[in-house]
């Protein structure tokens, strides 16, 4: 059973969001072990997000209530996240999301696919769903489940992608806060541009703000990296530098890490270092955590948007476009459960073969004594094969169709000796 826990933009305080920040795609390995029923987990972590994939044993007893089966197992991976995140569990109950069976694909094709992203249809998001589930694997705690759920989940994305408009213009966060400031900017091809931060976000933000007709932009490594600034020909800026260069700036966009409670820049620094300065400046922060002291923002001159600001003022699509593309996510789902559910039937189309294998072995070895022309035994074989054939495409009908535990409870009431199949452990 598949089950997932989500704290999003929508339904989650931004404060709570930013300490779930401070929980990294790591706590997989510790939410795998939670639980007994708990097989697997993948742990997605965004800027606008924190979300859990689970994928749990089925309790045969529970098929109607997989739900409430799901519970305690989920009680647990809160108290882990609460631990992990410095909150109350209460708060982070409060404000978390549960789904379970195929609303979990629904939702992640969702997400893949850019449609509960703050701007719709971002470019960051489906790389971000892939390397959830590398990094779950790597630490080994995927399951066959979870690896095909995040691979449909890659696949949906790009049909949505490639089938309509969302995301054609290469949409981000920083795409849209850049959007939102240029009204303030008189020329970005004279701005001056500081870019806080050179991990993965810091290629995306460039990318923005050269796309716009910025030319001097300057990077600042928070730990003092120059790679970034070599490979894309800009101007480093040093530690000692970098207070003097924030207070030139016209522009400033951060996008590094920072532990929760301190900032990449801070309003007191800052304020000393602009020495009573009152020309415009924008900043754009776009870490979770902050990297920049929210009062910054009362400085003389100074504009602060924040991922929550930036969040307000996000554009709502075309509708036609959004519909045609939940119509994508929706046949993907519904793919997806049917393959899901013929799957459940297989250890019983495998119970099925070897009986019928069985009797024909007995039935070959009967002709071949008694002396038998060759034609018989290949009109058994054929006739065996034509009925297996039938009997299992009615089963996978069945199944695609969610009755597929009457045909594997058929199966076992005719079979002789025959058990209810344990579940595969990699799926």
């Amino acid at each position: 059973m598949l089950v997932c826990l989500t704290a999003h933009q929508r339904s989650t305080p931004f404060d709570s969001l930013e300490r779930l920040s401070t929980v990294g795609d790591e706590l997989a390995a510790e939410l795998s072990g939670i639980h007994d029923s708990v097989r697997g987990a993948v742990v997605l972590a965004t800027c606008n997000r924190f979300e859990a994939y689970f994928d749990l044993a089925d309790d045969p007893l529970a098929a109607d209530h997989e739900g409430d089966a799901a519970l305690p197992a989920m009680d647990a991976a809160l108290e882990t996240i609460a631990h992990a995140a410095s909150m109350p569990f209460r708060d982070l109950r409060e404000h978390v999301d549960f789904a379970h069976g195929n609303q979990v694909a629904h939702h992640l094709f969702s997400v893949a696919s850019g449609l509960d992203s703050v701007a719709v249809g971002e470019d960051e998001i489906a790389g971000q769903v892939r390397r959830a589930l590398e990094g779950a694997r790597e630490r080994g705690v995927t399951t066959a489940s979870l690896e095909h759920l995040f691979q449909r989940a890659t696949e949906t994305s790009r049909s949505v992608k490639n089938s309509t408009r969302i995301g054609e213009s290469g949409r981000s966060l920083v795409r849209l806060a850049v959007d939102l400031v240029t009204s303030r900017i008189d020329d970005w091809g004279t701005a001056r541009v500081l870019l806080v931060g050179t991990g993965r976000y810091a290629a995306a933000s460039l990318a923005a703000l050269r796309a716009v007709g910025a030319v001097d932009v300057r990077v600042h490594s928070p730990s003092g990296r120059k790679k970034f600034a070599n490979r894309e020909h800009l101007v480093h800026v040093g530690r000692s530098d970098f207070a003097a260069e924030a207070a030139a700036a016209d522009v400033i966009v951060t996008c590094t890490t920072t532990a929760a409670g301190s900032f990449a820049l801070g309003a007191m620094a800052h304020a000393d270092a602009r020495a009573g300065r009152t020309d415009a400046q924008v900043i754009i922060d776009l870490g979770l955590p902050r990297n920049v002291d929210p009062e910054t923002a009362l400085l003389p001159g100074v504009e602060l948007l924040d991922l929550e600001t930036i969040r307000l003022h996000a554009p709502v699509d075309e509708a036609e476009t959004l519909l045609q593309a939940r119509d994508i996510v929706a046949s993907a789902a519904q793919r997806h459960a049917a393959a899901r559910r013929v799957h459940e039937v297989s250890p019983s189309v495998v119970d099925l073969r070897h009986f019928v294998q069985g009797l024909l072995d007995e039935e070959l070895t009967r002709a071949r004594r008694r002396g038998d022309a060759p034609e018989v035994e290949t009109a058994l074989r054929h006739f065996s094969g034509v009925m297996m054939h039938h009997l299992i495409a009615r089963g996978h009908t069945l199944a695609a169709g969610g009755a597929g535990s009457a045909w594997a409870d058929a199966v076992r009431t005719i079979l002789p000796d025959a058990a209810p199949a344990a579940p595969d452990e990699g799926e």
